[in-house]
């Protein structure tokens, strides 16, 4: 069993439920859905390529898939979970945009977001302690001699090698797509989230998504609103 901390929108926004629309799986209840019919693209080529993300839900990673550490258990992981999400302040990307990070899409915000930066870095340290050591399988699956050094470095003492200032924020839509196909993709992707590309995305709160057995789909164990505690001391 693995568990990974992730932005997730609330299941009833309606960015929650075009993308999992878009992936065929909502992660809140499990369920397979019909994906979107966009015209012109073949509904099989669509599950192809949006494979890996619908096994991980919708999602923007603050803290990548772990293993609970010795000692550890799910308990005492809500327990800390709820005082993080507690401690935090909602707060706003101004705009976020459709972004090809090499062969795959995502949507990621315009321009840097030192709340963002701060969340996920918070996310990171506050949950290392749960996390137990990458296997060597594990280590090697992220192909540490293709990695820059820091990179490395971080994935030896973090388990991910995209933390800190390696960090990059995104919701991601699709796997790999082959670049005779890439046009057409994001062509497909702007009809079907225009309501969200180039409008703010309101970070409200914090997701934590469970994996039972390696190779399962994840799904939402707990989702919470940010700022509960100082929402219970104004109250």
């Amino acid at each position: 069993m693995r568990y990974a901390i992730y932005f997730a929108p609330p299941a009833d926004d309606r960015l929650s439920q075009t993308a999992s629309r878009w992936l065929g799986r909502d992660a809140f209840t499990g369920e397979d859905l019909d994906a979107s019919a966009i015209a012109g693209l073949d509904q099989e080529v669509q599950r192809a390529l949006t494979s890996d993300p619908r096994r991980y839900g919708f999602h923007g990673t603050l803290k990548a898939p772990f293993e609970l550490a010795e000692g550890r258990d799910e308990d005492e992981l809500l327990s800390i979970f709820e005082c993080f999400a507690a401690d935090l302040d909602p707060f706003e990307i101004p705009e976020i945009v459709l972004h090809q990070l090499g062969p795959f899409f995502a949507l990621v915000p315009s321009a840097p977001s030192a709340e963002l930066q701060d969340l996920a870095e918070d996310a990171v340290h506050r949950f290392d302690p749960f996390r137990a050591p990458l296997s060597d399988a594990d280590f090697v699956r992220r192909k540490p001699e293709n990695l820059p050094e820091r990179q490395r470095r971080y994935l030896r003492e973090w388990g991910y090698p995209y933390v800190f200032e390696e960090f990059q924020f995104h919701l991601t839509l699709t796997g790999p797509v082959p670049a005779e196909n890439s046009d057409f993709m994001r062509r497909a992707l702007e009809t079907t989230f225009a309501e969200h590309i180039g409008k703010p995305l309101h970070v409200t709160s914090v997701a934590l998504f469970v994996e039972p057995e390696r190779g399962a789909p994840f799904t939402v164990r707990s989702l919470l609103p940010l700022g509960s505690d100082t929402q219970r001391k104004i109250a």
